[in-house]
């Protein structure tokens, strides 16, 4: 009998126990824009933070940028974005909205030359999905970034719309166009981050700019007149020197500087076995010679997803310190 009842007492003990509470999840979605710069619509994906649908607060936003071939699924499918930020915000990290917009093979910028739309559609790439997207008429990415997407997003999504709370970050491709960005309109973004990125496309120009720092990819005009990466530097930036120069990053810092303009907060990392680590290692010499603070770091691998999924939730706290 007294073991009965301590068996009764047990079982209603588990059944009063409550059931151990599942952290909560974001929200991603997918949204469409008409971008006036493109002259298309184009697609970006979003993260909503898991407090997003039952509260009013207001969030600061990051945009996060793909790399050369990508998309605005990569973040999430390749990343796992999605799933580091839930857990760090389960860890107490600040929330936060993430845009991850679709930027083609544009490198973010506006292009030397226009394209030709109907040799585009011709040779559309396999990874490029829709035409009508992929082939813009009008090659202005930075200010569909900086203009079109910053204004559908704050007008759109419950953001808190200063530069202040509004920053970038980006991977190879997308981490130039993150420190870019960030240098080009340091009145719209507070803060970038790079993984990977870029940040030295001097290294890549045309022959007569000397700056190629020792170790750098082996990239001189000649070795990138075929397809690929070369045919799309090519045509963004331009065949003459003046045009590489306006596209990079150190100097749009220094016009930032000339202008009094207040710069924003700059992270760098790359790995070890990174095809562009001497250049992301000039860009950081560079910055400390002009005595701007630059958050730099170096850690094992390569130019791959297993590197940008291990590191991502290190830009992403970096910036949630900044947008407070």
């Amino acid at each position: 009998m007294a073991a009965r009842l301590l068996l009764s007492v047990a079982s209603l003990a588990v059944v009063a126990m409550p059931a151990l509470a599942q952290p909560a999840k974001g929200r991603v979605v997918t949204d469409s824009l008409w971008s006036y710069a493109l002259g298309t619509y184009k697609h970006t994906v979003i993260y909503l933070p898991p407090s997003y649908d039952r509260s009013s607060t207001r969030f600061p936003v990051a945009y996060y940028l793909h790399g050369f071939t990508g998309n605005e699924t990569n973040w999430v499918k390749a990343g796992h974005l999605d799933a580091t930020m839930d857990s760090l915000v389960a860890g107490g990290m600040r929330e936060m909205i993430i845009v991850m917009p679709d930027g083609d093979d544009g490198w973010w910028m506006t292009s030397e030359s226009l394209p030709d739309v109907p040799a585009c559609r011709r040779a559309l790439p396999a990874y490029a999905g829709d035409a009508d997207s992929y082939c813009v008429p009008w090659p202005h990415y930075d200010d569909f970034i900086a203009y079109d997407l910053v204004r559908f997003v704050d007008g759109k999504y419950r953001t808190r719309a200063d530069r202040t709370h509004r920053a970038l970050a980006g991977l190879s491709m997308g981490g130039y166009g993150a420190m870019m960005l960030a240098l080009q309109y340091p009145g719209t973004f507070g803060a970038a981050a790079s993984h990977s990125g870029v940040v030295w496309p001097l290294e890549w120009a045309p022959d007569g700019i000397l700056d190629r720092p020792a170790g750098s990819a082996d990239s001189t005009w000649r070795r990138i007149r075929g397809g690929g990466v070369g045919a799309s530097m090519r045509a963004v930036f331009g065949r003459d020197t003046a045009a590489w120069y306006a596209r990079d990053p150190t100097h749009l810092l220094d016009r930032a500087r000339a202008r009094g303009a207040v710069l924003p907060a700059l992270k760098v990392d790359c790995g070890t076995g990174d095809p562009f680590l001497a250049g992301n290692r000039a860009f950081r010499d560079a910055l400390r010679s002009r005595g701007v603070a630059l958050d730099y770091a170096e850690f094992p691998g390569g130019h791959d997803w297993p590197y940008w999924r291990t590191h991502v939730g290190e830009s992403l706290r970096w910036l949630s310190e900044r947008m407070r």
